[in-house]
């Protein structure tokens, strides 16, 4: 008989995991509390570096089942949704979300409904880079300086050596690096 199993993760500590808890307790999945993971580490940490997620795995076997309530849980871009999904399916998990009607990702359909997430997530990611790189060439052409701004200037490196000041003596005046005065010094 299969195990259920769930994964609750929030981003910062400020949020719990509760609402994710009941609302796999309410779609009829029955928790036990030692099945139920929760987490606290940013999504864009992928799911082999989370100390949650690993406990997981060390305790899930074939033919368990691994419950989410959206696939943003399991990570932040498609592609590593979609490589910890397969990996959990070579493994014999299968894995529901319910944010897609409780289908089975490791299923046929599942399979097509991530493929299809797959491919918006890629195109909105181009769009984001096509407008990311439109607004850059706009900035630049109206002659916007881009980039952070510099926490020291040449001038004021220079400044500081004419009036006899050593090397560390610069850093440690404008609290920048050592190489960011060595580049500046000459």
């Amino acid at each position: 008989m299969s195990r259920t199993f769930a994964y609750c993760r929030v981003s910062t500590t400020g949020q719990t995991t509760e609402n994710q808890v009941q609302e796999i307790k309410t779609a009829g999945f029955d928790l036990q509390s030692q099945r139920v993971i929760e987490e606290t580490i940013s999504g864009s940490t992928s799911t082999n570096e989370r100390k949650g997620f690993n406990l997981l795995l060390d305790r899930m076997e074939s033919g368990d089942v691994l419950v989410v309530t959206k696939l943003d849980r399991l990570g932040r871009n498609a592609i590593d949704v979609q490589s910890t999904v397969e990996m959990l399916e070579r493994r014999g998990i299968r894995v529901h979300c319910l944010a897609l009607g409780g289908v089975d990702l490791t299923s046929a359909a599942g399979k097509m409904t991530m493929g299809v997430l797959a491919a918006v997530a890629q195109f909105e990611r181009d769009l984001l880079i096509e407008r990311t790189q439109a607004g850059l060439s706009r900035a630049k052409n109206e002659g916007k300086t881009l980039g952070r701004p510099p926490k020291a200037g040449a001038e004021q490196v220079r400044r500081l050596k004419a009036d006899g000041k050593s090397q560390s003596e610069v850093v440690r005046l404008l609290d920048v690096s050592l190489s960011t005065v060595k580049r500046l010094w000459n």
